[in-house]
C-alpha cells in the first residue's frame, strides 16, 4: 500500500477534499479553536492508549506523551507518531503500516478528515490497531 493513503479501499470515508486547507466557512476554525479541539483530540487518544495499554498488559506497547507529539510503539508492528502541527492547524500521523497522513478539523464532519482520501483519523487508529493488536471489536473514541 502506497504511504500516501491512509486506508484501504473497504474503510467508509468522508470524501476527499482537494484543496491544500479547508477553504469552506463550514469547515475552518480558528486557530484558538484549533488548539482546543487538537489538545482535546491528543488527550482522549492519550488516556485511551494508556488504559488499553495497562488493560491488554502487552510487554511492547510504550505511550509517550510530550510537547503535542504521541508516540506509540506496538512492539515489532512499529511505532506511531502523532502530532499537532499548529503552523497549519493539522494533526499529522506517521503509521508503520500506512505511512505519513495529515489531518484538517472538518466543521461540517466534527472531525479530522484526511485531505486526500476523506478517511478520519479515529477510523485509520482503529482500522489499523484492531489488525495489529487482533481485537475486531476496538473503539478510538476520537473522530
Amino acid at each position: 500500500m502506497p504511504a500516501s493513503q491512509c486506508f484501504s479501499t473497504s474503510v467508509p470515508t468522508l470524501g476527499p477534499t482537494n484543496s491544500a486547507s479547508p477553504t469552506n466557512t463550514e469547515s475552518a476554525i480558528t486557530t484558538d479553536e484549533y488548539h482546543k479541539l487538537s489538545d482535546q483530540t491528543m488527550d482522549e487518544l492519550v488516556t485511551f492508549l494508556e488504559d488499553l495499554g495497562d488493560a491488554m498488559e502487552m510487554e511492547d506497547f510504550d505511550v509517550e506523551y510530550t510537547q503535542g507529539v504521541l508516540t506509540l510503539s506496538v512492539g515489532e508492528a512499529g511505532t506511531y507518531v502523532v502530532n499537532k502541527q499548529p503552523p497549519n492547524q493539522q494533526i499529522w500521523i506517521s503509521s508503520p503500516v500506512s505511512g505519513p497522513e495529515r489531518f484538517d478539523f472538518r466543521k461540517d464532519h466534527d472531525a479530522w478528515v484526511c485531505r486526500k482520501t476523506g478517511g478520519t483519523l479515529g477510523r485509520l487508529l482503529e482500522q489499523e490497531l484492531r489488525d495489529i493488536l487482533g481485537m475486531g471489536n476496538l473503539s478510538v473514541p476520537i473522530k
